[in-house]
């Protein structure tokens, strides 16, 4: 395919794409300057097809003030294409199997995954657990109790392939089934002293990431990786995490695409629990185990409850909330909220919410600095 092939100006009737010319002008598409994933996707819906929007995308970038724009080179995405090939990795794209249902929720789920390893736990139920990088030896221990139990309930066990939790959660999953959701390319190492265990991921798990390949990654790039790890995710556990982390900021993706959060809890005087600590204390269920997360979460849909899972009779899903409801609930808190506390059943009452509608919002104004907590519990709006 060349510029050519997209120039529009010939008489003749336009050729339908092949599928495999679609996927390779999708891919040029993402990868051109100033194309998100929102103006991918409405490009795609304003113009059919990929390569009417690759000829159109320098008509529309002149209309929005920027001159002499080019469309990503060919010449790139046969390289990420050649690098592909030499890791093994294969390309997921949205909409076609095998990518995950539950990630086509989020109104920015990325258009396309590169994977390598075993694609069909994509189709299987999954669960995350996060944590911090400078875990205790408690919460390692803990973070691999968790993975192992919940592996063999069903669970497949996502995490982020940082140091320290996420470690130990993907080696405690190895033999049931992990996912390392990776913030540089899916061929990128990182970080190095985890080589070995992205290696044994590749072998009986998988390594999935949206960026291009060999792509090193930066700051930027780990909080969209986050919200991959929670919107895979049925839930997303968090075992350690100070106040203010990385951990929280999955957390808080979790409650935004109407996700189940749960916490383990820690020492007061330990830093790395503050994040978990305030979690429960703002509504997440707390975790001593992995039964806890399973009776907070019911059965497994299809899967029969086992007499050691049956600990209490299975309770139904929450209802999810939309981004937009969020959003909303969002508004009218912050609009009821000023300087002067007010308390927190005060606040649900003038509300006219479900308490449990109204947690999670609360816990996510409060990592984000828009509120605070005063003395008693009060809640004041940061002015």
């Amino acid at each position: 395919m060349t510029d050519k092939d997209l120039n529009p100006s010939s008489t003749h009737p336009p050729i339908p794409p092949t599928q495999e010319d679609e996927q390779f002008a999708r891919l040029r598409l993402l990868r051109s300057r100033r194309v998100g994933i929102s103006t991918y996707k409405r490009l795609l819906i304003e113009h059919g097809t990929a390569q009417n929007a690759l000829a159109a995308l320098p008509q529309v970038a002149r209309a929005a003030g920027v001159s002499e724009y080019q469309i990503c080179p060919e010449g790139v995405i046969w390289a990420e294409l050649k690098a592909a090939r030499a890791a093994g990795a294969q390309l997921v794209l949205q909409g076609q199997d095998p990518y995950p249902t539950l990630l086509n929720d989020l109104a920015d789920a990325p258009p396309f995954l590169w994977c390598i390893g075993d694609t069909s736990l994509l189709a299987r139920p999954m669960i995350s657990i996060v944590g911090a990088r400078n875990a205790s030896s408690l919460g390692t221990r803990m973070a691999q109790a968790l993975a192992r139990d919940l592996g063999a309930a069903g669970y497949v066990v996502v995490s982020g392939l940082a140091r320290g939790i996420d470690a130990a959660t993907h080696l405690a999953a190895m033999t049931t089934g992990t996912i390392a959701v990776q913030a540089g390319g899916v061929d990128v190492m990182y970080p190095a002293e985890n080589t070995e265990l992205a290696l044994n991921i590749a072998k009986s798990g998988l390594r999935l990431s949206e960026q291009p390949m060999g792509l090193q990654p930066m700051a930027r790039h780990f909080p969209s990786r986050n919200r991959i790890i929670s919107g895979l995710s049925r839930a997303t556990i968090v075992v350690e995490a100070a106040a203010k982390s990385g951990s929280l900021i999955t957390a808080r993706d979790a409650l935004d695409q109407g996700r189940d959060v749960l916490a383990v809890p820690g020492h007061p005087f330990d830093a790395r629990a503050a994040g978990c600590n305030i979690l429960i204390r703002d509504g997440a269920t707390l975790v001593r185990s992995a039964a806890d997360v399973l009776e907070a979460l019911g059965p497994i849909s299809g899967q029969q409850t086992t007499p050691e899972l049956a600990l209490t009779p299975a309770k139904p899903d929450k209802p999810k909330r939309s981004l937009r409801e969020t959003a909303a609930l969002h508004l009218q808190i912050l609009s009821r909220l000023g300087p002067s506390p007010v308390a927190e059943d005060q606040l649900i009452r003038d509300l006219q919410a479900a308490p449990a509608d109204v947690a999670p919002i609360l816990v996510d104004l409060e990592l984000d600095g828009q509120i605070a907590r005063r003395p008693g519990g009060l809640l004041a709006r940061v002015v």
